[in-house]
């Protein structure tokens, strides 16, 4: 059986040195530059001396007019090379080698958030409209405060251009050059979580985002053009052991887009991506956040401690040679001992865990812990006041992720993390 210390080698050639992946979070360091802040370097430090595989940062945005949180950092414009654009590289590039001082390869994973940009977020001005695939503003709920609270924090999108799309094409490659040049190990595509590319790939059933008719939509094949054309655009710029994963939503088993959703990981596989994480969840459906029904844990077994597991499964036995990481839930070694005992995944992504003990990753690898030591729980964040009165899923199940925000926060001044009580 597969060993959480083993070390995995991607198709690109880079390796990680053991299974465990500290997976991407919400920083809420880029400032009000939107830049690597020492603050966030300083996060990352601490992560590289935590016997990670590999760290996926959190959301990298390609374009500072367009972003998800006011504070993430974002690629400030065009990007020519490396010698036109030396400062801009070395700023990069002090994140990429603290992150990576102690051999850990550090993925960076890009976005574009489209419609789930908000209002108050980037530079496009808080009267301009998001973009989108398809015009579909973002459904939080039918009654008369949640539309009216989803309109002020969420401007209706217009429907991209063939101008748009080739605009945002070219930010994705450029954001990875710059990744390359900076000395990264890789990029992970943000297509999950209902941000833009996830936007383009989910058709009219489920929640609404792409409903065109044109080259990007109307197919599971259509709806994959513009990450696929990402892609194939992106792997010849940068060098051959470069990593370019990605980042997908779960499908349910019942629904119509399950097919579909099977289709494009077989388009996506076939583009040569290094490593596919399955996650899941939108704004408007957060399970990325407050967990689905399998993140409740059994008193019989911790079998179900993965949120996602039973796609990740499917997606196994359909395509076997994708190496696949699993994220969310993680809390005990023998869950995560279990995921890969089932053949389920490849790389086990660790989140809030990452948030509070930087050095995770010492309590499932080391052999002399026993299982009772080898967890960490979780409780449950008591939600503010405030959270009762206002009736959207997303804004009360982030309410919790502010808490791991704030841990990372503490981490960065080099304060002590706290456990949720």
């Amino acid at each position: 059986m597969a060993s959480l210390g083993d070390s995995v080698k991607l198709p690109c050639g880079l390796t990680f040195s053991n299974r465990l992946v500290k997976a991407a979070m919400a920083e809420g360091l880029g400032g009000f530059s939107n830049i690597p802040t020492p603050q966030l370097v300083n996060v990352y430090g601490e992560w590289a001396k935590g016997n990670w595989g590999s760290v996926l940062t959190g959301n990298v945005q390609v374009d500072v007019n367009h972003l998800g949180t006011p504070f993430d950092p974002a690629m400030p414009g065009e990007y020519t090379d490396a010698e036109t654009n030396k400062d801009l590289v070395a700023m990069w590039k002090k994140y990429a080698d603290t992150a990576q001082e102690h051999g850990t390869p550090t993925i960076v994973q890009v976005c574009h958030p489209g419609r789930q940009s908000m209002r108050f977020a980037g530079r496009k001005g808080m009267f301009a409209s998001t973009i989108a695939p398809s015009p579909i503003p973002l459904d939080l709920g039918d009654s008369f405060t949640q539309r009216w609270l989803g309109w002020f924090m969420f401007p209706p999108p217009r429907e991209m251009t063939q101008a748009d799309i080739d605009l945002v094409t070219r930010q994705f490659v450029d954001t990875a050059r710059l990744m390359a040049d900076a000395g990264f190990s890789g990029i992970q595509l943000h297509g999950a979580h209902g941000y833009l590319i996830d936007q383009f790939l989910n058709p009219k059933a489920g929640y609404q985002s792409n409903v065109r008719t044109d080259a990007y939509g109307g197919s599971a094949e259509k709806r994959a053009k513009f990450v696929l054309d990402i892609i194939h655009q992106i792997r010849p710029l940068v060098p051959a052991n470069f990593c370019i994963g990605i980042k997908l939503n779960s499908a349910d088993h019942n629904s119509s887009s399950f097919e579909d959703t099977m289709t494009q990981i077989g388009l996506l596989a076939e583009a040569g991506i290094d490593f596919l994480e399955v996650s899941g969840g939108t704004y408007e459906d957060p399970k990325m956040i407050k967990g689905d029904v399998q993140a409740q844990k059994s008193a019989r077994t911790v079998a179900r401690e993965a949120f996602f597991l039973e796609f990740a499964t499917a997606v196994r036995s359909r395509y076997p040679s994708v190496v696949l990481m699993l994220t969310g839930g993680f809390r005990t070694r023998a869950g995560a001992e279990y995921a890969l005992s089932q053949n389920a995944c490849d790389l086990v992504g660790i989140g809030r865990p990452a948030a509070v003990d930087p050095a995770f990753p010492r309590l499932f690898l080391d052999g002399s812990l026993s299982e009772e030591e080898a967890q960490m729980e979780l409780k449950k964040i008591s939600l503010p006041f405030w959270a009762k009165w206002i009736p959207i899923v997303a804004i009360t199940a982030g309410a919790e992720t502010q808490y791991y925000v704030e841990q990372i926060h503490r981490m960065a001044k080099g304060l002590k993390t706290v456990l949720p009580l």
